[in-house]
């Protein structure tokens, strides 16, 4: 299974700055990336159209993910981004559930399931995010936590679609933060989690990708990302700069 690298450049840069970093970036990764390694930008909506047109133009190795996207369809949603607007966009990937949405505007698990059934309707690849907060990991009950966001997010999706999802494993306390989950923690998460999700009968060991966010640099990075449990990651901060993004890249042994 090919690794996956997720740049999630937030709340930052207008389309010329994007296009600017897409192609540096672009220009510095190997050159058979493509054949070990899925590339992916997040950028905001409003660079989306822009940088497609660049990776269309100029045929480069990266593809395109939306932060986020609305649980409706279509309405009078004033402000909300549908998946079917992306879809025509060609975008290969959304980020659903990241931690800064569910503290700082306040979405719950309802709302996401509903993203992650707008998604799959689409064949958009949803990047489903989940993790604890800090005091759910100091009072130990950060595995029922966890457990209570992937059952109730994934409630009532079809078995076909399981294994499109990216799970990604970010623990809110190490969002932004500089401090990074140990190895331990990555390692008991994801295992717990492959172990839920593969109870049910719709689970392929061989499609199904988990991922670890959280304040991912190229300092550590090589040895979050050699773990054989860990199928990638989703870079926030490092993935605004070029040669730190391609570092986190390149520290993947093929």
């Amino acid at each position: 299974m090919k690794k996956i690298i997720i740049g999630n450049w937030k709340l930052n840069l207008d389309h010329l700055q994007g296009i600017q970093l897409l192609q540096k970036i672009n220009y510095s990764l190997p050159k058979d990336v493509e054949e070990n390694i899925d590339i992916v930008l997040a950028p905001s909506h409003t660079s989306l159209r822009s940088l497609q047109t660049v990776i269309s133009t100029d045929k480069l190795k990266i593809k395109l993910s939306s932060q986020d996207v609305s649980m409706y369809k279509e309405g009078a949603y004033t402000g909300e981004v549908s998946s079917t607007q992306l879809e025509k966009l060609d975008i290969s990937y959304s980020i659903i559930g990241h931690s800064e949405r569910r503290t700082l505007l306040n979405e719950n698990d309802e709302i996401i399931n509903q993203k992650l059934k707008r998604l799959l309707e689409q064949r958009i690849t949803p990047i489903f995010c989940f993790g604890e907060p800090i005091e759910n990991r100091e009072n130990n009950t950060y595995l029922e936590f966890i457990q209570e966001q992937l059952n109730e997010g994934l409630k009532g999706i079809r078995k076909d679609n399981m294994n499109e999802i990216i799970f990604a494993y970010e623990p809110i306390w190490a969002i932004g933060t500089g401090q990074v989950a140990t190895i331990e923690n990555i390692i008991e998460v994801l295992d717990f989690t492959k172990n839920l999700i593969s109870s049910k009968s719709f689970y392929n060991q061989e499609k199904s990708r988990f991922i670890y966010g959280g304040s991912v640099s190229p300092d550590n990075s090589e040895e979050i990302l050699n773990l054989n449990i860990v199928d990638g990651a989703l870079v926030g901060g490092a993935s605004l700069d070029s040669d730190k993004f391609v570092k986190i890249v390149n520290s993947i042994k093929l």
